[in-house]
């Protein structure tokens, strides 16, 4: 499988410009970021080691019985105390890979694009990850992901909030 058409389409349709990263098959955000190494080419990845605060992570949570989506950069923990707070919550968790599975059709457990608009999600976006010049996202797949510019993130989930929702491994 590559990225799915769901995905693809989404992008075609926030006109923004991206680079489909085919990359050895992996599981988390971590062990992307070790794969992956930007190339002397323009643009390129080549295999080797990227920095962990480019590669973002997808998170699934259920706060007060709301499902949201927060992406941080694989080399943070998600602060769930942060995320309780700014949304007056009385409680915030992970949900179970059955309800992804059944939410998010098409795309694998662990692998979900960060774009909540495109499931009705509200999503989160933690601060550091726009700091980067370009972040590598989940591409629906366990061997293929999206590489942006951090920018236009902002076109594609234009309701993001934006915060501190990480904290250091």
């Amino acid at each position: 499988m590559a990225i799915p058409k769901k995905v693809i389409n989404f992008l075609e349709k926030g006109k923004v410009k991206y680079e489909a990263i085919g990359h050895r098959t992996v599981y988390t955000a971590f062990d992307k970021a070790k794969t992956l190494k930007r190339g002397p080419l323009a643009g390129g990845w080549r295999v080797g080691r990227s920095p962990e605060k480019m590669v973002g992570k997808t998170l699934i949570l259920k706060t007060d019985g709301k499902l949201a989506m927060v992406l941080i950069p694989a080399n943070k923990n998600l602060d769930k105390e942060k995320i309780k707070k700014l949304l007056k919550a009385k409680k915030v968790e992970l949900v179970s890979e059955r309800l992804i599975k059944n939410k998010f059709k098409g795309v694998k457990v662990g692998a979900i694009p960060p774009f909540g608009n495109l499931w009705g999600l509200r999503t989160f976006i933690d601060n550091s990850l726009m700091r980067e010049k370009e972040i590598i996202l989940n591409g629906g797949d366990y061997s293929f992901s999206i590489k942006l510019k951090s920018k236009e993130i902002k076109k594609l989930v234009p309701d993001s909030i934006f915060g501190n929702f990480g904290k250091k491994k």
